[in-house]
């Protein structure tokens, strides 16, 4: 295996380059892999063997201005300026990223919903923590479709102005577990926050982001290992 990273190692979701086969595919995949605590995984009320206290995270989001881009088989929201964040146990994350998986990469008792969006943060040690979002996709009014105007979309240049709160539910419980990212190179420890609501999804949104993207990019789930899932409501 060559020592080469990410960006340059042809990876996808099925065959020779899929996910059981990402960390023979260079060095810096098979380390990530070595992590014990993989993501995604399956959630349920019933896993919770952990205790909450402490787990809360703050969300000091703004609208600030995202540039479009497409790699790593998914569409991603980048925002230039960093200007969002959140806290947890006092430390500063910076969202970094927002992108989508199809379907959701975690499961609630088993099950999958459409779209997992994952917003992705990182302190300034190079540390990251995940926040994801469930969603079903529909053709009913919601808090996505054209006529709410939370998006600022300028075709021209790839660029968006909105503020990524709307990607929350107004719900705030949530799980909270260790784990990594679920591309390679896999790494761990991430934090992890998923949302316990499944929210709605304007359709017409969806198809515009997904438009020409990987019909499945979702990384199996994963085996708990022993690991600490907590709960906080």
């Amino acid at each position: 295996m060559k020592n080469i990273r990410n960006m340059d190692v042809e990876w996808g979701y099925t065959g020779e380059r899929g996910p059981e086969n990402w960390h023979t595919l260079c060095d810096w995949f098979s380390t990530g892999a070595k992590y014990p605590y993989q993501s995604p995984i399956n959630l349920s009320k019933d896993l919770i063997n952990g205790v909450s206290e402490n787990r809360e995270i703050n969300f000091c989001y703004k609208t600030e201005e995202f540039t479009e881009k497409e790699f790593k088989n998914t569409f991603h929201f980048i925002p230039p300026n960093t200007e969002s964040y959140v806290v947890f146990e006092e430390e500063k994350y910076y969202l970094t990223d927002i992108h989508f998986h199809t379907p959701s990469e975690h499961t609630f008792d088993g099950e999958h919903c459409p779209v997992e969006f994952h917003l992705v943060h990182m302190n300034n040690s190079g540390d990251n923590l995940v926040v994801g979002c469930l969603f079903t996709i529909t053709k009913e009014e919601n808090k996505f479709s054209k006529k709410k105007a939370a998006f600022v979309w300028n075709t021209q240049t790839h660029q968006q102005w909105f503020d990524p709160s709307i990607f929350l539910p107004e719900q705030k419980s949530h799980f909270h577990y260790l784990g990594s990212l679920t591309t390679p190179p896999t790494k761990g420890p991430v934090h992890w926050f998923v949302f316990d609501t499944v929210q709605k999804l304007d359709s017409d949104f969806f198809q515009r982001i997904d438009e020409g993207m990987l019909p499945f990019n979702n990384r199996p789930v994963q085996p708990l290992n022993g690991r600490k899932i907590y709960f906080s409501e």
